[in-house]
């Protein structure tokens, strides 16, 4: 039996670190990483993208943020105003997890003693994080604000960065 044990747990352990990375691309479903789109009106979008399990919020808004820059130069548009701050969810990781446990036990004057040793482990790589943003794009010379980005900057930026 312990033959079996230690070679199942061996597999396990490797097909737990072939977690989804967060990687800059369209999202190939609703809860895929990756960015993904929706038109409000012309020049106005509300842009999402999922991280992988364990991605840090701040480097998911940032991929959220590059794709809001591309989107605005897709559209020949030249700036784009953030409405509000990014939404931040969080998702919990439900991958799958392994418990083993052996213990003893005492009952009043009786006792049984025993190897007491235990092990549990996740496969999953954390918590998933969603940014969304609400964007309008304009043209021209960009207005004054903290909410508006030059789009070339931002993707020129976050293009070399992420």
């Amino acid at each position: 039996m312990r033959r079996l044990i230690l070679p199942a747990l061996a597999a396990l352990t490797l097909a737990g670190c072939a977690t989804t990375p967060t990687l800059y691309q369209p999202a190939a479903g609703p809860r895929s990483v990756g960015y993904a789109e929706q038109r409000i009106e012309p020049g106005r979008y509300r842009v999402t993208f999922q991280g992988g399990p364990g991605a840090p919020a701040a480097y998911v808004a940032d991929l959220a943020l590059r794709r809001a820059a591309e989107l605005t130069l897709a559209e020949g548009y030249d700036w784009f105003r953030v409405s509000g701050p990014p939404i931040l969810e969080g998702r919990p990781d439900r991958g799958p997890r392994i418990g083993l446990g052996v213990g003893s036990a005492s009952f009043g004057r009786h006792s049984a003693l025993g190897l007491s040793t235990g092990t549990s482990f996740s496969l999953g790589g954390g918590d998933s994080v969603t940014a969304t943003l609400e964007v309008f794009m304009g043209k021209g010379a960009r207005p004054p604000g903290a909410d508006v980005y030059d789009a070339r900057g931002v993707r020129d930026t976050l293009g070399r960065r992420i």
